[in-house]
């Protein structure tokens, strides 16, 4: 059976996948949001001095990157509604069930690149800052996260491509993402090779458009000395860190 041309372009540009492709897109966008906001409380508790709280963080960071992504899944759609009788009413949808899972399960991952990028931060800036009269949270808004950002988005461009494709787990519980479509698609024609390369293509496209994305906000967050392009500056004269706009 030769490829045919024809079955790939037709399901390439099908309304079926392009949906599929923008719910894929929708969820991990989500996900990820959420994710950042539940990691960032999570890398807080870890660097708090209060040890029960930092025992808590741990034992949430250990848990979900423990537990298969799979499971985790499995685990929110049909365990949850056996033991909280309101998820089985119908707002409790496959979407939802597959956002609550993986943005638990990706914020794990971002409390530890958030905790490195805390941790990155000199100490003796936040110091500085407190001398300078500025509160805690001025110090953290000001100096700590700013610094902490440029050090994040590598990893987080990376965790969010690698979240792009997990989605495709979200099958599994019948959320008609671009994975779901193809399979259901495939059940009909059995054109493997049309089909999954179609959505091969489809990946290929977010994949490619995401990591454009990540290069273009790493540059706008790439610090630079104020003193660079002067004459012998950078030698006598302490480098003054910058955000590029």
């Amino acid at each position: 059976m030769e490829f045919d041309w024809q079955i790939f372009v037709d399901a390439l540009t099908s309304e079926a996948f392009v949906s599929g492709a923008a719910l894929t897109i929708g969820l991990a966008a989500a996900a990820q949001a959420a994710a950042i906001v539940i990691g960032l409380g999570v890398a807080l508790l870890r660097a708090s001095p209060i040890a029960p709280l930092r025992w808590v963080a741990a034992t949430y960071v250990w848990l979900f990157r423990a537990i298969p992504t799979l499971l985790q899944l499995l685990f929110v759609w049909n365990a949850l509604p056996q033991l909280i009788p309101s998820l089985r009413d119908p707002w409790f949808t496959p979407f939802l069930a597959a956002f609550v899972a993986l943005a638990l399960n990706e914020a794990a991952y971002m409390a530890e690149i958030i905790r490195s990028g805390l941790n990155a931060v000199d100490k003796g800036q936040v110091l500085a800052g407190k001398t300078l009269g500025l509160t805690s949270g001025q110090v953290f808004r000001l100096i700590v996260m700013p610094q902490t950002i440029r050090v994040i988005i590598p990893p987080t461009g990376n965790e969010f491509i690698t979240l792009l494709k997990l989605t495709s787990l979200a099958s599994v519980i019948s959320l008609r993402e671009l994975l779901t479509i193809t399979s259901q698609t495939v059940s009909v024609n059995f054109r493997f090779a049309e089909l999954y390369t179609a959505a091969t293509v489809w990946y290929l496209l977010i994949v490619s458009i995401f990591m454009l994305l990540q290069s273009r906000l790493e540059r706008r967050y790439q610090w630079t000395s104020r003193a660079e392009g002067r004459r012998g500056a950078a030698a006598a004269v302490p480098a003054i860190v910058t955000v590029n706009r």
